[in-house]
């Protein structure tokens, strides 16, 4: 089994080392190698390679996807997948409201929007607590999310990383950890087996990809360029909570008070909060979380403009087909 890059805090900027050669693996992805380390740069393909293939975005809370894997949800459905966006919590300890009801609600208006701008289908709310993840029934989120991937044939989950290192939210590692079991589970014919009388049968997750605000494994860098534009938006929409919102515009302000003013800033409100966001929260690495790189810093070890980190898991072949194709 080929090792993962492992990065920590210290080393996260890099990537890996610049010295790494790139050698042409196929027509969408390019493997980095160095010593014991690999990584796999996947880009853009176009026409509609994965026509037909279902993709399920899952986050705790309607920033999550928008700022760690925006672009590469955006990419994969351009590629032909059918997506859902899958949220587990109601988001009711963060954003604005003046009560508890209307944060609900304008976190809720702010996730379909984010569907809407990464070109996904439909929406799915779990609700519950926000921060408060650690105190549910593990198996009951499981169950939930088996019942989803059966029903939806869900291919391929772009959520939280269950091995990601120094969470402190509980939204976010048992999020992770329930989808990583339901994924397994999700293809089992003898889990659940009520579901078959209501014709939803077993369903395995073949890929996963993901991400992290914090050191993780790496092994796979996905190219955005393309889908960098709808990244931004997905961000823009969310004007209760993250970094999105009218940002820019209040930036904008701050600096016109102070004298001063940044050419990025000038223009509509709309132009400047999309500018705010691409050029500080996308391509600073100060806006980051426990030194986790921008899409910038990321993209830049491999010669990309913009890039998203993952920790990817593919379909795995057994060493029996491996064998048989070898010596036939």
């Amino acid at each position: 089994m080929k090792r993962r890059s492992f990065l920590t805090s210290s080393m996260a900027a890099g990537l890996v080392p610049l010295s790494f050669g790139a050698t042409q693996n196929n027509s969408n992805t390019e493997k980095v190698a160095g010593g014991t380390e690999e990584v796999v740069v996947e880009k853009f393909q176009s026409g509609l390679p994965h026509q037909g293939k279902v993709l399920a975005a899952i986050q705790p809370h309607c920033d999550d996807i928008p700022i760690f894997a925006g672009g590469t949800v955006a990419k994969l459905i351009r590629e032909g997948y059918t997506g859902y966006l899958i949220r587990t919590t109601n988001d009711d300890h963060a954003g604005r409201g003046a009560t508890q009801g209307e944060v609900i609600l304008n976190n809720e208006k702010d996730n379909e929007k984010v569907a809407i701008a990464l070109g996904l289908s439909k929406v799915y709310d779990l609700g519950y607590r926000n921060h408060r993840m650690d105190n549910i029934s593990i198996v009951e989120l499981r169950a939930r999310l088996i019942f989803l991937f059966r029903m939806l044939k869900v291919d391929t989950v772009v959520s939280y990383d269950p091995w990601g290192h120094y969470e402190e939210n509980p939204d976010h590692y048992v999020t992770a950890s329930a989808v990583e079991s339901a994924c397994w589970m999700a293809g089992g014919g003898l889990d659940y087996p009520e579901h078959k009388d209501a014709g939803i049968l077993p369903h395995s997750v073949r890929e996963r990809y993901y991400y992290a605000r914090g050191p993780q494994l790496v092994n796979r860098i996905v190219e955005i360029s393309n889908t960098i534009d709808q990244k931004v938006e997905s961000n823009r929409v969310i004007v209760s909570q993250g970094p999105g919102g009218d940002a820019g515009v209040r930036l904008r302000d701050r600096l016109a008070k102070e004298g001063k003013s940044l050419p990025i800033l000038e223009g509509s409100n709309e132009s400047a909060n999309r500018n705010y966001i691409k050029n500080i929260v996308l391509d600073m690495d100060s806006q980051r979380i426990r030194g986790v790189p921008s899409d910038k810093e990321v993209g830049k070890p491999f010669g990309l403009e913009w890039a998203e980190r993952f920790n990817y898991i593919g379909p795995r072949e057994s060493k029996l087909e491996e064998y048989i194709r070898a010596n036939n």
